[in-house]
């Protein structure tokens, strides 16, 4: 099995390349994190999506510790690779999105079945385990492909330092994804039963706090990646959307798949702390949430020794 590291993001908020900037004394990154609990879960490969530009600076640091430890591929996401069709618009830096991030990746990634998280996300051990688990016993060659992805609450995915994006899920009465809704500008307010809100149409609106959320890692088989390569060409070429803005999202591809019956996905629900480095201020709380795991004995100080 293959973990896929979405890696190739800019970090405009955050200032810098968050991917690789150290959490620990060690100088652990979260990825670290991320692949020794997939190790943990029995995957046995690690696809790092990047820039080109930046590989020196993932193979010295973090590729050079896991070297021994688990298969390290590199796959490249830049603005020239796209389907033929595509024109690419003069002035156009920022990365087309997460769903052409994984279809750059496909040849790397080949027939194994794959986990996708965000490099710069820490999952919790549990979320391996529970994608492990379904790769191995519930995939198929056949259609209706049978994906999987991790349900996070509410509660333990918001940020004190601001509002946070999230793709709130409705699912079935059997556990299965029936639709992802991108909703933005959400905050806790302890003040409300609801315990959460977001900001929708000029109003703040009540949201529970234990809804169930994406965080964007998700249990896929090479069935996605022509679904992959027709959303990237309907919006890259949508005259109506900004050439030097758009993006294309995988979880947009996904809904695609669920709308037209091509895809089933399991949401495996955990209860488990999310952390992330949307800005430089939520920094000190993920090394201190992880340092606290380090210190309960969840993890050795040293993750690599």
């Amino acid at each position: 099995m293959t973990l896929v590291v979405l890696a190739a993001g800019m970090g405009s908020r955050y200032g810098g390349m968050k991917q690789i900037d150290p959490i620990t004394d060690k100088g652990n990154f979260i990825i670290d994190f991320s692949v020794y609990d997939a190790i943990q879960a029995g995957f046995d490969r690690v696809v790092f999506i990047i820039k080109p530009e930046h590989e020196k600076d993932f193979e010295e640091t973090i590729g050079a510790r896991l070297r021994g430890k688990i298969k390290v591929e590199y796959a490249y996401q830049t603005l020239e690779n796209v389907p033929e069709g595509v024109e690419i618009p003069a002035g156009r830096v920022k990365p087309w999105g997460t769903a052409h991030a994984l279809l750059c990746a496909e040849d790397v990634i080949g027939d194994d079945p794959f986990a996708v998280i965000n490099a710069d996300d820490f999952y919790g051990r549990e979320m391996y385990f529970a994608i492990a688990d379904f790769l191995r016993t519930k995939i198929t060659d056949g259609m209706p492909a049978r994906f999987c992805m991790v349900g996070y609450i509410l509660k333990n995915t918001l940020s004190p330092n601001g509002t946070v994006t999230r793709g709130i899920c409705k699912t079935d009465e059997d556990g299965k994804l029936i639709s992802l809704v991108e909703t933005f500008k959400i905050q806790p307010n302890p003040s409300i039963p609801e315990g959460a809100e977001s900001f929708e149409d000029g109003e703040w609106r009540p949201l529970s706090e234990n809804s169930l959320v994406s965080m964007n890692c998700w249990g896929l088989t090479k069935q996605i990646f022509p679904v992959l390569r027709e959303c990237v060409i309907e919006v890259l070429t949508d005259p109506a959307r900004d050439p030097l803005k758009c993006e294309v999202y995988l979880p947009i591809s996904i809904s695609k798949m669920i709308n037209d019956g091509s895809c089933t996905v399991d949401v495996l629900k955990t209860n488990a702390r999310w952390y992330g480095v949307t800005s430089r201020e939520d920094k000190p709380i993920v090394t201190e949430g992880i340092g606290q795991l380090i210190d309960d004995g969840v993890y050795p100080e040293d993750l690599w020794a």
